[in-house]
């Protein structure tokens, strides 16, 4: 077992650090585990701004290649593409750093989100068109400006 206190009780170690940083104790603090737990930091910020354009991208390629599905199953993708967009505004309004990541969290959410919209098309019942993977562009059709329009649904 390890005699370090960021292996046997993270949390501790948290409470630690803080500590000898409000004391400005510097030459106390265990710098390699401090700088990884803001690397960590910085990924759970950039993940989650990835993951809500993830979900808001493949609804807006499902609004767009399965146009014609009943309005009933259309309502969830509308009310999803709502969600993950305020979701997106808050992760940008509470990290405003996160702007100059947008571009590249946009670029790898677009092919996670195809690949997502891909698998639920496939999932459809009751008759409905199940479309074809070369309808779902490989290349993200929507710019910035639309992906954050309020008012664009991918139609």
């Amino acid at each position: 077992m390890s005699n370090n206190l960021y292996d046997r009780d993270l949390q501790y170690w948290l409470e630690q650090t803080i500590q000898q940083l409000r004391n400005r104790e510097f030459e106390s603090l265990d710098i390699e585990h401090l700088i990884e737990e803001l690397i960590d930091l910085s990924k759970v910020e950039k993940n989650a701004l990835k993951s809500n354009l993830t979900i808001l991208l493949a609804h807006l390629q499902k609004l767009m290649v399965q146009y014609d599905v009943p309005d009933m199953i259309k309502g969830s993708w509308y009310s999803s593409v709502l969600e993950h967009r305020q979701r997106v505004f808050n992760n940008l309004s509470d990290t405003p750093s996160l702007k100059n990541f947008l571009v590249e969290a946009i670029e790898k959410a677009y092919l996670d989100g195809r690949k997502l919209a891909i698998k639920e098309g496939k999932l459809v019942k009751f008759g409905i068109r199940v479309p074809e993977e070369s309808e779902y562009p490989v290349v993200c059709p929507f710019s910035v400006e639309q992906i954050l329009d309020e008012d664009f649904y991918g139609l």
